[in-house]
C-alpha cells in the first residue's frame, strides 16, 4: 500500500482530468486530489440531485468546472486537449437501475459511447499517461452465487444499466489491447489504462435516487417511514474512501510500472463482511437515533440478491484492503449527515470531509 506521503509527493501539481466530478463519489475524488496538490479539470453534467456533495461543500471554488456531457465528443475531445492532461479518472455515467429501465437509450449513449468517446480522446492526447475507467460491480453477469466476482468471470447484464456497463469493460478491453499495449516492447507515449469495479459506496453527501443510505436519510429528515424493496439482498458495501484509495493506488501503479497494471480491476469489502439491505437500514436508524421502515409490497424491476466481489487481486498485487468495516462506514456517513443538518457552513462542512480524508490516510494499511 502506498503512504501518505508518497501519495501527496506523486499528485502534487499533477494535471487531472475528471469526468462525473459533480456526483457523490466524483466529489469525494475532487476534494482528495486537490487536498493532495493536484489541478483538478472537471467535466461533467449539473449535480445530480438536491442537495449535493459538489454544491454543500462547495468544491466549484477548488477544481476548474466546466460543465460537459461526455456524449457530445467533439467538446469532450476540444476540452481535453485544451488542459493536457497528465492523468484521467472517467466517473461520469448514468448510474440508476431503474432509471435505465425508464430511458434505456440515454443510458446506453451515456455509458457505453461516452466512454468510446472518452478512450478516443485519450487516443489522440499526447499528454496523458494513464486512466482509471470507473465502471460497475454490476457489470458481471449475475450467477446468484454467494461467493465473490472475480475479474475473469463473464460480463454480462439483464437490466439496461448493467448490460451498459458490461459494455463499457468490453469496450474499455478493446481498446488497450488494440491501442494501448506495448509494441516491441516499448511504452513511451502509450496511455496506460484500467477499469475498476466497487461495491456499493456509502458515505456523507450521498443523496443519489434508489440508493439505500439516501432513502434512509430522506426518510430519517421527513419522519416518513423507509420503504426497502429487497430486504434480503446482499451487497459489496463499501466506504467511499476506500473505492476511491485503490484508483489513486492503481493510477500510480499505471504510471510508475505501466502494463502490468492496465485491464480490469475489483474493490470489494472482505468476505467476512456480509450485510443485507434490512440490516443496513436498521443500523442507520439505530445510530441516528430514530427512523421506521416497511418492505414495499409494490412489484419492482428485477435485481439480484447476491452480488460479492472477489478483491483478491487488488490486496495482492496492489496492496489494497479496506480500511473500515461496513459498520464503521455508516457510523461516518450517519455522522457526517448529521452535521449537515445541523446548518454549518459550506466551508465547515469540506473542513470536516478533508478531516474524514486525513483520517482515513492516517490509518495503518490493512494487513
Amino acid at each position: 500500500m502506498v503512504t501518505e506521503d508518497l501519495m501527496r509527493k506523486f499528485y502534487a501539481g499533477k494535471r487531472v482530468f475528471l469526468t462525473g466530478h459533480t456526483g457523490f463519489k466524483g466529489s469525494w475524488l475532487s476534494l482528495w486530489l486537490c487536498h493532495l496538490g493536484a489541478q483538478v479539470f472537471g467535466y461533467a453534467l449539473d449535480p445530480p440531485s438536491q442537495p449535493n456533495l459538489f454544491q454543500a461543500c462547495a468544491i466549484e471554488g477548488d477544481v476548474i468546472h466546466v460543465h460537459g456531457d461526455i456524449r457530445n465528443v467533439d467538446a469532450l475531445r476540444r476540452h481535453m486537449y485544451s488542459i493536457a492532461p497528465d492523468l484521467v479518472f472517467h466517473l461520469a455515467a448514468q448510474p440508476l437501475v431503474r432509471l435505465s429501465y425508464a430511458d434505456p437509450r440515454m443510458t446506453f449513449e451515456t455509458n457505453v459511447l461516452g466512454t468510446v468517446n472518452l478512450l478516443e480522446a485519450v487516443r489522440n492526447s499526447s499528454s496523458c499517461r494513464a486512466v482509471v475507467n470507473v465502471t460497475s460491480d454490476k457489470c458481471y453477469e449475475n450467477m446468484e452465487w454467494p461467493w465473490g466476482y472475480r475479474e475473469c468471470d463473464r460480463l454480462g447484464g439483464r437490466d439496461p444499466y448493467s448490460a451498459s456497463k458490461g459494455c463499457a469493460e468490453l469496450i474499455t478491453q478493446s481498446y488497450i489491447h488494440s491501442f494501448f499495449e506495448a509494441r516491441d516492447g516499448k511504452v513511451a507515449g502509450v496511455p496506460m489504462v484500467a477499469s475498476v469495479r466497487a461495491g456499493n459506496v456509502i458515505g456523507g453527501g450521498d443523496w443519489g435516487e434508489d440508493r439505500i443510505i439516501p432513502d434512509c436519510i430522506r426518510g430519517i429528515g421527513q419522519k416518513t417511514t423507509i420503504a426497502i424493496r429487497h430486504p434480503a439482498a446482499i451487497r459489496p458495501w463499501l466506504h467511499v474512501l476506500d473505492p476511491l484509495n485503490g484508483y489513486l493506488n492503481l493510477a500510480m501503479k499505471l504510471w510508475d510500472v505501466g502494463p502490468a497494471f492496465c485491464g480490469a480491476w475489483n474493490f470489494g469489502p472482505l468476505s467476512t463482511e456480509i450485510w443485507t439491505v434490512e440490516q443496513i437500514v436498521k443500523k442507520v436508524c439505530a445510530l441516528w437515533g430514530s427512523g421506521s421502515y416497511h418492505v414495499d409490497p409494490a412489484p419492482c424491476e428485477h435485481e439480484s440478491h447476491w452480488l460479492r466481489l472477489d478483491a483478491s487481486k487488488a490486496r495482492i498485487r496492489l496492496g489494497w484492503a479496506p480500511k473500515y468495516t461496513v459498520q464503521d462506514a455508516l457510523t461516518k456517513a450517519v455522522t457526517w449527515y448529521q452535521l449537515y443538518y445541523q446548518g454549518v457552513s459550506a466551508h465547515e462542512l469540506k473542513r470536516y470531509s478533508l478531516q474524514q480524508i486525513d483520517e482515513y490516510m492516517n490509518l495503518p494499511a490493512p494487513l
